[in-house]
């Protein structure tokens, strides 16, 4: 685990908000928040769930310093009896979330916190922007991976990363979404995600000819040979010398090179003309990586117009998610504890009809058909109520209520986890592999037209019958006269 201490990572308005309930005695009265997004990146029909060890580590951290202290004192609005209290803070929250690499949907519990309100409160932007983050990268990765039908995808980001934590954390959710390696050294260090990297054009400038400098390439790495072939001309400098440097240098040592690495230019069309040429020279297994800009649109294109690329790296579209950078999760109250420890509910009412909230402490089922496997839709349900999936259930859209369809034969799984109980941790976060396995075998749960690019199914995520009456209620009573 990788310690950092991020607790003043916050908005200012959590510190004022956390003083005021302080000060007007609501600083341990219950609370219960819920993090969701409403939308899905790209015009897509899933999401994939990253970021999850990141926010254990946040919690796990949570204090404060001599040195935040006499920051919040030198602002000069907060009370000496609320510093001492943050001085002596000591997390006590209970937090689920839903475990990473697993796909999400618009309007469905992620996170939830549930604990004294100054506490539950407090920690809404590290929250946010953890998930929020990683998220995002991971949800792109899948879309890039899928797109390359089975190729290799290496996420190549780094440089153009929003800063050193974009770059690493960004690689961590690449390959949580599906990519196989990184470019980003740190990356492997921490997180054991494989990085690897041959040559830049600098390299090939640095030496008097193309050739000399594949052939001192090959000398120094004999058993790592990528070219990259675009530093003058592909087709009539790069590829022959390629070939050339396989005959010379590496066939009398008996090695066979791996591949070539086109950056620029058609890649369409160099990369069927340049295995022509491989081909025709006799290294049918030399392999073909395409750089570039490249994303799932550009890799679908190339693929479709018969390009010879056998793997990609994917570099500022991926690790900045540029066609939609950012992945809009919220933070909202959702529920609040009276005195005798009743659950009272709260909602957000708002004239866009996609921002009025679902109230209520809440637990989410994912059910799955028995003999398909797959995923049939999400239920949220009140935190008390159980599914019994050997009786039949029914669904129903929550909005248009006429639209209903009953399962049988199905079993229902809880999504969220518990992360903590009263601020201990009762949660290890998987290693890497297991988390990126993990989201290959639930994306094979879901249907195809949930995964498509264009247009895609819209996933089922309805309320049970008694959660969808709380809101109505809570909605009827707040309707103006």
């Amino acid at each position: 685990m990788i310690e950092k201490n991020m607790t003043m990572l916050t908005d200012f308005y959590e510190f004022t908000m956390a003083h005021g309930y302080f000060e007007k005695g609501m600083a341990n009265r219950r609370a219960y928040f819920d993090m969701f997004y409403r939308r899905v990146p790209d015009g897509g029909g899933y999401a994939i769930m990253a970021g999850v060890e990141q926010l254990v580590e946040y919690f796990e951290n949570l204090h404060f310093t001599d040195d935040d202290i006499a920051y919040l004192r030198g602002r000069g609005c907060f009370s000496d009896a609320f510093l001492a209290y943050l001085k002596d803070f000591k997390f006590e929250c209970d937090v689920w979330a839903v475990p990473e690499g697993t796909p999400i949907f618009p309007g469905e519990p992620i996170v939830t916190v549930a604990g004294p309100m100054i506490q539950a409160q407090f920690v809404e932007t590290m929250i946010l922007l953890t998930i929020n983050h990683q998220t995002l990268i991971a949800t792109k990765a899948s879309r890039i991976s899928r797109a390359a039908k089975g190729r290799t995808v290496l996420e190549f980001g780094s440089r153009r990363a929003q800063g050193y934590d974009g770059a690493v954390y960004g690689a961590r959710a690449a390959y949580i979404g599906g990519c196989q390696g990184t470019a980003c050294v740190m990356a492997d260090r921490d997180y054991k995600i494989p990085a690897g990297g041959t040559m830049a054009h600098s390299w090939v400038q640095m030496f008097d000819s193309e050739y000399e400098a594949f052939k001192a390439y090959a000398e120094i790495y004999p058993n790592n040979c990528v070219f990259l072939v675009d530093t003058y001309n592909v087709l009539k400098s790069g590829v022959p010398n390629a070939i050339r440097c396989a005959n010379e240098v590496l066939a009398p040592m008996g090695i066979r090179p791996k591949g070539i690495r086109l950056d620029s230019g058609d890649i369409a069309y160099l990369s069927i003309q340049a295995r022509k040429m491989l081909d025709d020279a006799g290294y049918a297994d030399m392999q073909i990586m395409a750089s570039n800009s490249l994303d799932e649109y550009l890799v679908t294109d190339l693929l479709a117009q018969g390009a010879q690329i056998d793997s990609f790296g994917i570099g500022e579209r991926l690790i900045t998610s540029k066609s939609e950078p950012v992945f809009g999760g919220v933070y909202k109250l959702a529920a609040v504890e009276d005195e005798a420890g009743n659950i009272i509910p709260k909602i957000k009412v708002s004239e866009n009809v996609e921002k009025i909230t679902t109230p209520h402490f809440k637990k989410v089922y994912r059910l799955f058909g028995k003999t398909s496997g797959k995923a049939l839709g999400d239920v949220l349900c009140v935190h008390d109520e159980v599914i019994d999936d050997s009786a039949p259930y029914t669904l129903f859209d929550p909005i248009h209520t006429w639209k209903k369809k009953t399962l049988q034969d199905y079993v229902a799984k809880p999504l969220l986890v518990q992360l903590f109980k009263q601020g201990e941790k009762v949660y290890q976060s998987p290693d890497i592999e297991t988390i990126r396995d993990y989201c290959q075998e639930q994306l094979d749960t879901l249907w195809d037209q949930v995964k498509r690019f264009e247009y895609p199914q819209t996933y089922y995520v309805d309320l049970s019958k008694k959660l969808w009456q709380v809101k109505n209620d809570l909605l009827a009573g707040c309707r103006v006269e």
